[in-house]
């Protein structure tokens, strides 16, 4: 009697993945993901956007009806552009709240330790956050910034008060609104990384911003006339004209330029943070 010969039963090869390498493009991917499924997110650039072209409107819907009151010399120093800005003033604590929360909120959900697990070299991740962050506030400051400046001017032409936007330094502002914006954002989510706390980064950004500058206007004109130029505030608001009260206005791309030192100082102590402390 024969043996049945049957083939030897074979099985498949296992399928090899190849392992997916950390890249900086996968890590920008996964910052905008978070950026934008966070509830928080949406409803702060929203607030941002609101008061921004909001408050320019009734600034400048309130001059237009006012202009015939006004004396000599505040007639003579009007800037119908920096009126329909006069949002910016208001924005810019959205945005930088914002900032100190996408940072410092991760670490005090414990999200951060996820993020440098999968990203062990730590800092990518702070590359990422600060690029979609930056882009898209300045995206969405500009769009704002524009849509401020023609319903001002549209509400000021009601009075002939209004100029177009080939004015002169009229585009300048418009888009120096969006980039002063952009920078104290950063500076915002600088303190979270620095600060690991979302409500001390608040308090610092708002301290640095409104107060201290509230601050110095009760100092003796001697000081404060050769002080408040140089505050992040004062600096980086001379690029969109938001130093009507400022004695000695830095040039505005000087003065937008010290902001983004202020900001780069406060981003290179929040890597060494980052790299030298556990999370």
């Amino acid at each position: 009697m024969s043996a049945v010969l049957t083939p030897a039963a074979t099985t498949p090869a296992p399928v090899r993945v190849p392992a997916l390498r950390v890249s900086q493009s996968r890590v920008l991917l996964s910052e905008f993901t978070k950026f934008r499924s966070l509830r928080s997110t949406m409803w702060t650039l929203l607030a941002a956007v609101v008061l921004m072209i909001g408050i320019g409107a009734l600034f400048s819907a309130v001059t237009a009806s006012q202009y015939h009151t006004f004396r000599a010399a505040d007639q003579a120093a009007f800037n119908p552009v920096t009126t329909s800005l006069t949002g910016v003033i208001f924005a810019v604590v959205a945005f930088g709240v914002l900032g100190a929360l996408l940072t410092g909120g991760e670490y005090s959900t414990g999200m951060i330790r996820s993020s440098l697990t999968a990203v062990p070299r730590r800092l990518p991740v702070l590359w990422g956050k600060i690029a979609v962050f930056a882009g898209c506030i300045f995206l969405v400051s500009l769009v704002a910034s524009f849509i401020s400046f023609g319903l001002g001017q549209a509400l000021l032409n009601s009075h002939h008060l209004g100029v177009s936007i080939t004015a002169h330094d009229a585009l300048r502002s418009v888009i120096g609104a969006a980039l002063y914006l952009t920078v104290a954002g950063l500076i915002g989510l600088a303190l979270g990384v620095l600060l690991r706390n979302t409500a001390a980064g608040i308090t610092i950004f708002a301290a640095v911003f409104f107060v201290i500058p509230l601050l110095t206007g009760m100092l003796p004109a001697s000081v404060s006339n050769h002080l408040t130029q140089y505050l992040p505030s004062n600096a980086g608001g001379a690029i969109w004209g938001g130093t009507v009260y400022v004695a000695h206005p830095l040039s505005p791309w000087t003065g937008f330029a010290l902001l983004c030192g202020y900001a780069a100082v406060l981003v290179g102590a929040g890597a060494w943070r980052l790299r030298r402390s556990d999370a």
